[in-house]
């Protein structure tokens, strides 16, 4: 059992201390999921789902802030609430990506980290290990992390991203499909990608104002359109796992695991 005890009115004094050097995570978030309308702000364990996955990226050190990312006044009320900290955003975007970039153009920092909103369950050590990547790699613009489907109900399941990646870890192609397609009595690896991103602000601006792609549309699959534009994604692969809450049923296992003991 892994225990967080944070308190986010005190992990971050003020904005105002940020540099151009600043590592920031921020967390888009949206009342009107059309799968799950208001899941932000669903009760997990006597928190908001949104609380959850902010005191988790709050327990990581390397961060110098925390902010979330929303058009809402119920979400911005929830996280002032706990004691966090909320930048309202236009209620016009298309994507999460395009939520994140408009808070970090306000800010002065070097890198963000994108941390899904709908991920409760998200370990710190999946964000220390994306984030150690493009702090070490001064060529990585953009990074993400994959972890091995050993599930077949996983690799089946079109809700769960695949992602086939080349020598160096960058990705090659994303797809709700299995992927890649074996014609060999040997299995290859297959890979599930986790939706968490690490870039550097200047690639996050300027990904921001990308047209969508093709491949992007047909999928379904924002990230597509970074490597349709012909940009590299590094992957990072992980032996932890986390899943974005999507149905009542995700509800439902998110609940039963928070309840096998103090996770947030």
């Amino acid at each position: 059992v892994v225990t967080f005890v944070v308190h986010p009115s005190t992990t971050f004094s003020s904005l105002k201390t940020l540099t151009e050097s600043s590592i920031v995570a921020i967390i888009p978030a949206r009342y009107a999921s059309s799968r799950l309308p208001g899941k932000a702000l669903i009760d997990l364990a006597g928190k908001p789902m949104i609380e959850h996955v902010y005191r988790r990226a709050s327990s990581v050190p390397e961060l110098d802030a925390v902010i979330v990312a929303t058009d809402d006044d119920r979400i911005i009320s929830a996280v002032l609430g706990f004691g966090g900290h909320a930048e309202r955003t236009q209620s016009t975007h298309r994507s999460g990506t395009e939520r994140v970039a408009e808070v970090a153009a306000r800010l002065p920092c070097a890198i963000v980290v994108n941390i899904q909103g709908d991920e409760p369950l998200i370990e710190p050590s999946m964000i220390k290990e994306a984030l150690e990547m493009v702090r070490s790699e001064s060529s990585v613009q953009m990074c993400t992390l994959r972890r091995q489907i050993t599930d077949p109900a996983e690799l089946a399941n079109p809700s769960i991203v695949k992602v086939v990646v080349d020598s160096h870890g960058d990705a090659l192609y994303f797809s709700r499909h299995k992927i890649p397609h074996s014609v060999s009595p040997v299995e290859p690896i297959f890979y599930k990608h986790i939706g968490l991103y690490v870039y550097r602000r200047h690639f996050l601006l300027e990904l921001a104002t990308l047209p969508p792609m093709p491949l992007e549309t047909v999928e379904s699959l924002e990230q597509l359109r970074v490597l349709e534009h012909g940009y590299t994604i590094r992957t990072v692969e992980t032996k932890s796992d986390s899943f974005g809450v999507d149905t009542p049923e995700d509800v439902e296992r998110v609940r039963r695991s928070l309840t096998q003991g103090v996770r947030s």
